[in-house]
């Protein structure tokens, strides 16, 4: 005789349960739509600028703030600091010596024939140490107060050009012309006999 076991009706209960979730589930499954790799959902969001006037600041460590911002010497190059020994050789010259001031500076020396005279003079020993001072003070040191100093930021280089003629070199000569007599002057000069008249003779 063929005895039922008293658990029958809830294995086949449980059984179906489990059968309507995994049909529920492919169901929901197959109406999502995938979306395609190549557009992922991204969402950019454009950074906001600094109101004008607001300084930024970076912490660093505790008690640390330093200020987001360029040093002078990274926005105008003529204000780094440099502090240098010039090579010396027997015929170092001032071109020579600004040349090597200008290393790894982002400026080079421009190649003007004005300034030709004065890269040729000999570089004299004062100046074989440099520091600590400004680019632009070195320069004008080596170059002397009778040459000024140009920039040409669009290039990045460097010039002189001197600041007058001294007057031996000038073009213009001392006025040497004979001077113009004063006509409210009396002439005093003896005055030259006329040949052809004939000279009156006294009784």
């Amino acid at each position: 005789m063929h005895r039922s076991s008293p658990f029958h009706p809830i294995v086949h209960r449980l059984a179906t349960v489990g059968l309507l979730s995994a049909g529920a589930m492919l169901a929901a499954g197959c109406a999502t739509t995938e979306q395609p790799q190549g557009q992922a959902g991204i969402i950019e969001s454009a950074a906001d600028e600094p109101a004008p006037g607001l300084i930024l600041i970076a912490r660093y460590g505790r008690y640390t703030l330093i200020e987001l911002v360029p040093d002078a010497a990274q926005r105008d190059l003529l204000q780094q600091v440099i502090d240098i020994s010039i090579p010396t050789t027997a015929d170092a010259t001032l071109g020579d010596a600004m040349r090597h001031v200008l290393l790894r500076s982002g400026y080079r020396l421009c190649d003007a024939a004005e300034a030709a005279t004065l890269y040729a003079l000999p570089l004299p020993a004062a100046h074989l140490r440099l520091g600590p001072l400004m680019l632009r003070d070195a320069l004008l040191t080596l170059a002397g107060p009778a040459w000024e100093l140009s920039v040409d930021d669009l290039t990045r280089q460097v010039c002189f050009s001197r600041r007058g003629a001294p007057a031996f070199l000038s073009a213009n000569p001392p006025d040497t012309a004979t001077p113009v007599p004063d006509a409210d002057r009396p002439d005093t000069a003896t005055p030259v006999p006329d040949a052809d008249r004939p000279e009156e003779l006294q009784p």
